[in-house]
This record gives C-alpha cells, sequence and structure tokens, in this order.
C-alpha cells in the first residue's frame, strides 16, 4: 500500500512538473535525459562540459523564439495587454479572445494556461544556467563566461517573473531546479514540485535581487549596438526602472535614476515610422537592431508567424488578408489619434484594407494592427521610448512638471506634434493624463496599455466607461480590484493542493 501511495504521488508530482513542457520545441541537443555525471564525491554534475553548458544558455535564447515563446511574448501577451485593455477588439471570434475583450476570463480559459506554463518553462530554461553554470568542471568554460551566462540568466528571469506578478499577482517563485524523487527524499522535495504562491512583495524583493546580482561587476555585458538579442546591463536598468514605478515597491526617484542610465546607452532614431517599417525593395525590415532598441527578438531569416495572426507579410506577394486576424484595432483608440492629429504613428501602427468580413467595421475600409508587417519584423520588448515616458510619468509624481513636460515633448516632435501646451504643463493632473495618453499614442500594441492603466490607478475610470464612448465593443463586465488580475489556471489548481486561486474567479 505504501508502494502505491508513493507511486501515485510521484506521477502527481511528474504530471504537475512536466505538464508545462509536452508540446515544447526541443531548446538543445542536451538535457538532463540524455547527459550528466558524478563526480569523486558522488555529487552529480548536470553538464559536464563548455559545449554542454553553451547549449543551455543558447536554450533560453531560444525558447524566445519558438512556436511557445512567440505565443507567450508575443501573441497572447498583446491580446492581453491590448485587447484587454482598449486599445483592440478581439478580431476574430475565438472564445478565448472573446473572454478577454469583454472582461470574462476564467481559469479554464487555454490561452491564459498556455500562458503560465510557458513563462514556467522559460523560467525553467533560465534556472539551468543559474542552477548549473558554477558546476560545470571544464575551466575552458572561463570565470568571466560563468559569471556572464548567470546574469543574463537572471535578468530573463527577472522579466518573465514582472510579466507573471502583474498579470497573476503573487506566484511561485521557482529559482531551482527539482531533484528526482524517490521514496526517502519524496516529503523534502513536496514543496519543490508543489509550491504555493509568494506574495506580491516576495516576488519583487526577488526581482530586484536577482537584477542587482546581475549589474554586478563581470556581470551582465554592456548593450551591444548591433545586436540587441542580449540580456546587457541595459535591459536591467530599463527593468529596474519600470519596477519602481509599480505601487507595491514605488520609487520614483529610482525609476528617474534608471531612466538616465538607459539613456547614456541608446538614442531615439530619427522617424518614428522606420521602427518598424519595410526596406524599399519589401525583401526586409529598414531597421534591425536600431539605436533605440534596448532589448529585441530579431528574426533575420523571417518566421516571425505572428505577422500573420496580426495582417499581412508585406515581403511576400502572395499574402493577402484573408481572416479576420487577432486585435482590431479599436475605434477609442482610433479616436486618440485623430484627436491629437496624430498621422505619423496612426499610419505605422494602423493599416486600413478592404476585406470579406465585417466583425467589428464595414468590411471596405477595415482597420489592422500594422506594427509586425513582415515575417522579419522584430520582437521590440524594450525601446527607449518607453523609458523616457517613464521618466515623465515620474517626474508628474514627484512635482517636476518641467522635466515632464521636456521628456514627453521629446517624443512628441519626433512624431511631428507641437509641444504640449502651458495649460496642461502647469496642472498635474493634466500632466498625468497627457503622459498616459502618450504612452498610448505612442506604444500601441507593444505590450504596454493595461499595464499603463493599472500602474496608473486609471483602470476602472477608463475601463468601466469605455462601452459608453466606444460603439463598437462588446458589452463588458465591470472591472473590478476583483478581476484586474488573470486567474490562475485551473487546471494547475486541481493537481496542485497550494495554489490558490485569485479572488473573484
Amino acid at each position: 500500500m505504501r508502494k502505491l501511495l508513493i507511486y501515485s504521488l510521484i506521477s502527481g508530482f511528474a504530471l504537475y512538473f512536466f505538464s508545462c513542457s509536452l508540446d515544447e520545441d526541443p531548446i538543445s541537443d542536451y538535457s538532463e535525459l540524455s547527459i550528466g555525471e558524478t563526480d569523486s564525491t558522488g555529487t552529480n554534475i548536470k553538464y559536464s562540459t563548455r559545449e554542454e553548458m553553451l547549449t543551455q544558455y543558447e536554450g533560453m535564447y531560444n525558447i524566445l523564439k519558438n512556436n511557445e515563446g512567440l505565443e507567450n511574448w508575443n501573441l497572447d501577451y498583446l491580446v492581453i495587454t491590448d485587447t484587454h485593455a482598449d486599445n483592440a477588439y478581439r478580431g476574430a471570434t475565438d472564445a478565448e479572445l472573446t473572454q478577454l475583450e469583454q472582461q470574462k476570463q476564467n481559469g479554464i480559459n487555454k490561452n491564459i494556461e498556455r500562458d503560465w506554463n510557458g513563462y514556467y518553462n522559460i523560467i525553467s530554461a533560465a534556472n539551468r544556467v543559474i542552477v548549473n553554470v558554477d558546476s560545470v568542471p571544464d575551466l575552458s568554460l572561463t570565470s568571466a563566461e560563468r559569471s556572464q551566462w548567470k546574469a543574463e540568466a537572471l535578468i530573463l528571469r527577472s522579466m518573465v517573473l514582472f510579466d507573471m506578478v502583474r498579470l497573476w499577482g503573487g506566484v511561485a517563485l521557482v529559482l531551482d531546479e527539482p531533484p528526482a524523487i524517490t521514496a526517502e527524499n519524496i516529503q523534502d522535495v513536496y514543496h519543490i514540485y508543489y509550491p504555493a504562491r509568494n506574495t506580491v512583495e516576495e516576488v519583487y524583493t526577488q526581482i530586484i535581487a536577482d537584477l542587482n546580482s546581475a549589474l554586478e561587476p563581470d556581470g551582465a555585458p554592456e548593450i551591444n549596438a548591433s545586436n540587441k538579442f542580449v540580456f546587457s546591463k541595459t535591459v536591467a536598468y530599463a527593468l529596474l526602472a519600470k519596477i519602481y514605478a509599480e505601487q507595491t515597491v514605488r520609487d520614483y526617484n529610482q525609476t528617474v535614476l534608471y531612466c538616465q542610465l538607459v539613456e547614456q546607452d541608446v538614442s531615439l532614431v530619427d522617424q518614428y515610422g522606420d521602427l518598424f517599417a519595410v526596406n524599399d525593395d519589401k525583401t526586409d525590415v529598414k531597421l534591425r537592431h536600431s539605436s533605440e532598441s534596448i532589448f529585441e527578438i530579431p528574426f533575420s531569416g523571417g518566421g516571425n508567424w505572428n505577422t500573420w495572426l496580426y495582417g499581412i507579410d508585406e515581403t511576400d506577394p502572395n499574402s493577402v488578408y484573408d481572416w479576420a486576424k487577432w486585435m482590431t484595432p479599436s475605434r477609442d483608440l482610433i479616436a486618440a489619434f485623430d484627436e491629437e492629429n496624430d498621422v505619423v504613428r496612426k499610419r505605422t501602427t494602423i493599416k486600413y484594407a478592404s476585406v470579406s468580413w465585417s466583425n467589428h467595421y464595414p468590411s471596405d475600409n477595415y482597420p489592422h494592427m500594422h506594427k509586425f508587417p513582415s515575417s522579419f519584423s522584430s520582437i521590440i520588448k524594450l525601446r527607449l521610448a518607453d523609458i523616457i515616458l517613464l521618466k515623465a510619468e515620474a517626474y508628474v509624481n514627484l512635482g517636476n512638471l518641467s522635466e515632464a513636460a521636456t521628456a514627453v515633448n521629446i517624443i512628441r516632435e519626433r512624431a511631428k506634434l507641437p509641444p504640449l501646451s502651458s495649460n496642461i504643463t502647469s496642472s498635474v493632473e493634466d500632466m498625468t493624463d497627457a503622459v498616459l495618453k502618450e504612452r498610448r499614442l505612442e506604444l500601441a500594441f507593444e505590450g504596454q496599455r493595461w499595464f499603463d492603466l493599472v500602474r496608473t490607478g486609471k483602470i476602472f475610470e477608463v475601463m468601466n466607461t469605455l462601452n459608453s464612448r466606444d460603439e463598437g465593443r462588446l458589452p463588458m463586465d465591470p472591472v473590478t480590484e476583483f478581476n484586474v488580475l488573470l486567474p490562475l489556471p485551473q487546471s494547475q489548481i486541481d493537481i496542485n493542493p497550494n495554489l490558490v486561486q485569485n479572488q473573484g474567479y
């Protein structure tokens, strides 16, 4: 009977721990199933050569570009941040998208489940480097490489946890790799396989500690102007700037400090549209790893298939609008562009076409999201304009309206818009709204809007008046303190008795 109980528990643990990765594409040729040895003291050495460890280091980058990474870090992420907010409609009529537009999401939404699992898979990829790199006995793996690779992995894990804590609140901090389960250690490893949720405060404390560790000497590399697909010191600065603007750990002086550190390393491109455009020959993007980019996932050989889920591929003459796509720009967003006479950013962000459906607009003039116009388009996770406007937000809250206006006007000038008027720049309330609106127009469809509304305390005011001013949006449930966060996947609660669902679900 005891053996049967142990077998059942081990099977359950395995189901929980590996449920995230059953459909995952391999990220390297080496894994815990194919390598590993024991040294003379009996200590397990999981990766014994530099080559083996290198595959794990490269693997944590590769996972961001495989099918799962594209879903989590682009497709679903943008739906949650823009369709779930006021920037877009669902587009296609999938039930999961409809729920998010109507604020009716629940714990069996399969997109939310795959994102939860996908984020933990990325964390696992980072942990394989963090946990194992120092124990590799091969001395050709230098101490400098060990320190740098670990720092980069810490930044990746921090970035993922930052997304997760804003989406779900407190989540389980998985900071180690689970040991093999035996009858003798089953009680000791139970909490590793079935972790409880940490508090929001604990998650932020861990993120900040990891980023500070990554910034130590011999840690993360300096930013590389020709390759922004690296977790550099500048990425860590940008994340810390954003983190210190969040209510849980808010310190606007720290936000300003880290924004300024980012500004030392990158610069705005001259033309807004160049950030996302294809080249004149329509054979590639116009810019890749631009001066403005802080972290981006490039697709120099094509392969960003999310392009086809949002619109068409302008580098492919056979690409057409053949279905309703995901994330149709909302009337409310279009009105915001038009009210500001923001022609430059609207033209870059939205493209109109004649189509064969009329889910949200007349078919002869149907708008589409246009920031991924090619399968060669990068996913730009962090860029300088976001940081400049975040600095403006911090300055407003510090009472320095002059510096806030200067920062906003830098962004407006590039968009060919006039400076903010003095009646706006002299009012804290008006400047708060102006910065938020500028962020909306500058960063539409880049994964910022929902988080901006929550962080600034505008979420209820904006979302709960949306149906009355946007005739095209599906009727929504009210946004309350109980559904600002997403639900935890019910499947994970079912197999992990230590997980507790968010209130309201």
